[in-house]
């Protein structure tokens, strides 16, 4: 199919509260928007108030959602017969061409829209948590469901293959997408060194714990340095670390590009490092865990990295790699370093991930219209 498409795009999770779904959806429609087509998302609960750009985008609410835990996270979903309903409601209300859910397998408002769908049907595909007890139950008893799938999605090498060992389909990869134009701004420099933590640090996988066990350690190496947690949380803090809260995107940008080292000590079940990508695109130098998904948008086409890694929960491992990194933070070649940092980042600009996720759509076209030929 040819010309501007109407897209529905359902997200699971509420857009309340944010998150690399969350974040991932509003930016693709964007960008489906940029480029001529009609996206409309459904999602549960309210707008999040501090996000002004979702007010231009056609959102509907499937009810207020209900805290689940999946994947060591807290979400809002919506089930049951009200939101299959709403959801009905919302289908037959609109003339879709196509239909993009994530995480289609989750107990939510996605794995609805699939059962009644009667449109070509493209699923992305977020979670990379190997042994997911989850997933594997979905592949054993939502086989039916799953073949209603044109097109997969996979966010990472990593998603991938935790989609395919779970659920028996090949995904192709498209990463997630972000607004390098948002970070491109000047840098600025604080009096002293910033290191930068941010997302749901409540979460004991995002690794927190490990980076204030590793605090003083860090301190003894380089000095006074300036601490910023970003993010909701409750989480006590060590006198001399600094909380912010919750974060608009403007705010997120400044903060970024005031950092000298962005430090991602996350413990595992991260299938995409979009915080990571978005602190390169700000310039700032990252030291990550070394996890599959972060090695991977660390990694340039050379085979070199563009950031510093350390073993997952190894507080005296991080400490070194935080204090290496500060040592050449305002040192050197400092132009360069950044210049390189927001050229790599740039591969997974919405510029770029957009367009692959339309050729996706018309992809699932020509197979749903090969299939319907064969039958």
């Amino acid at each position: 199919m040819s010309g501007p498409l109407s897209i529905g795009i359902v997200c699971p999770y509420s857009l309340s509260q944010p998150g690399g779904v969350q974040n991932h959806v509003l930016g693709l429609a964007r960008e489906l928007r940029r480029l001529g087509h009609r996206p409309q998302i459904l999602a549960p609960g309210e707008l999040p108030a501090a996000e002004p750009d979702t007010d231009e985008l056609p959102i509907s609410g499937a009810g207020q959602g209900l805290p689940v835990r999946y994947n060591g996270s807290v979400a809002r979903v919506n089930f049951g017969p009200r939101s299959s309903a709403r959801v009905s409601a919302w289908l037959s209300g609109n003339r879709f061409d196509l239909l993009h859910l994530h995480e289609p397998v989750t107990p939510s408002i996605s794995l609805l829209a699939l059962r009644a769908s009667r449109v070509p049907v493209v699923a992305t595909f977020h979670t990379a948590t190997p042994g997911s007890t989850a997933m594997r139950v979905a592949g054993r008893v939502l086989g039916p469901m799953i073949n209603r799938i044109d097109l997969g999605i996979a966010v990472s090498d990593s998603a991938q293959v935790v989609v395919h060992d779970h659920l028996g389909i090949d995904p192709m990869i498209i990463p997630n997408g972000i607004d390098c134009s948002a970070f491109a701004g000047s840098r600025a420099t604080a009096a002293v060194p910033r290191i930068t933590l941010l997302g749901r640090l409540d979460e004991e996988r995002k690794g927190l714990a490990v980076f204030l066990s590793a605090l003083p350690r860090i301190r003894s190496m380089v000095g006074e340095i300036d601490v910023v947690i970003a993010g909701p949380g409750r989480h006590r803090l060590p006198e001399g670390v600094r909380r912010t809260g919750y974060l608009s995107d403007a705010q997120r940008s400044a903060l970024l590009r005031s950092t000298d080292v962005f430090v991602a000590p996350n413990l595992g079940r991260e299938s995409f490092g979009l915080v990571v990508v978005e602190a390169l695109a700000a310039g700032a130098a990252v030291v990550a865990s070394d996890l599959p998904a972060f090695r991977d948008v660390l990694t340039r086409a050379d085979g070199a990295l563009v950031g510093a890694t350390s073993p997952a929960g190894d507080e005296a491992g991080l400490a070194s790699a935080v204090a290496a990194a500060l040592a050449q933070a305002r040192t050197g070649p400092v132009s360069q370093r950044v210049r390189e940092r927001r050229a790599h980042a740039r591969s997974y600009d919405w510029r770029t991930v957009g367009p692959a996720v339309v050729d996706g759509y018309r992809r699932a076209f020509d197979l749903r219209s090969s299939i319907a030929g064969i039958a």
